[in-house]
């Protein structure tokens, strides 16, 4: 087997991989970290993957990349929440280290198979090609073979956010291409009328629906905008089929850790 060759078969994602096992997989969403540590914080945290928030979050296109670059080669998978419509940013990042797009707001089939279109290399879709990946620690292989692995490694993760959208759902989830239908339920609660509450019977209902429609289509059923509520919210998506999570953010666990310590050392200093 030649160097090239021995290079594209390395290429893992573990994220991926963890959720084609039928387990569930773990995402830390960034929105402030700025430096590579971050991937190797979390992988000892013992998450699957780290989230980048571009759709909520100022961190630039170039950090993303060099982070993502350095999370592939230390065994964590980078994924990218792009925003609305950020096809161009899709290309960008992917090519520069990134294993998953995530892609908020869509409402159609359609629109899922637009984004297959931009994220997947042909017979899937037209990503175009950049010649050497980050992937490969910029090896020389061979182009089948590394749109092939690329392909079978890049996830492509469409999110429900709208009525709109669940009222679609079947139809998005049998688009080739797409691996895991995401449910944004800070957003889809709200147009449920229900803002916030992700155990009321609209959301639940909302649910089943995407996770059946994944079962019947071979794809992940996914769930967001839990990270800031009770464990129980967490207990039930899973209960339901739930098997992605972004799970917490890396700001929202620092503010958590660090009013649990002052808690408990005013507490200690009032003996």
């Amino acid at each position: 087997m030649s160097q090239a060759q021995s290079q594209s078969t390395k290429l893992s994602n573990p994220l991926a991989t963890r959720l084609r096992a039928g387990e569930v997989g773990l995402a830390l969403m960034i929105k402030h970290a700025r430096t590579v540590d971050i991937a190797l914080a979390a992988k000892t945290c013992g998450f699957d993957a780290l989230y980048f928030d571009l759709q909520h979050s100022t961190v630039p296109e170039d950090v993303v990349a060099q982070i993502s670059a350095a999370a592939v080669q230390t065994g964590i998978t980078p994924i990218v929440r792009i925003p609305e419509g950020g096809y161009g940013t899709a290309l960008r990042l992917l090519d520069g280290g990134a294993l998953g797009i995530v892609v908020p707001d869509l409402v159609t089939a359609d629109d899922a198979r637009e984004a297959v279109m931009h994220c997947k290399f042909s017979p899937l879709g037209k990503r175009s090609n950049a010649g050497r990946y980050p992937h490969f620690a910029y090896g020389a292989v061979p182009a089948i073979e590394a749109r092939n692995a690329l392909n079978d490694n890049t996830l492509l993760i469409v999110m429900v956010e709208s009525v709109a959208a669940l009222e679609n759902v079947e139809a998005i989830a049998a688009v080739p291409g797409v691996d895991v239908v995401h449910i944004g339920s800070s957003d889809l609660s709200s147009d449920l009328g229900v803002v916030g509450q992700n155990t009321h019977p609209k959301v639940i209902a909302a649910i089943e629906r995407v996770v059946a429609a994944c079962r019947k289509n071979g794809k992940v059923p996914g769930m967001g905008g839990l990270s800031g509520g009770d464990p129980k919210h967490y207990e039930l998506a899973i209960k339901l089929g739930a098997r992605f999570f972004s799970a917490a953010n890396e700001w929202s666990l620092m503010m958590s850790a660090g009013e649990e310590r002052v808690k408990m050392l005013r507490a200690v200093s009032r003996g």
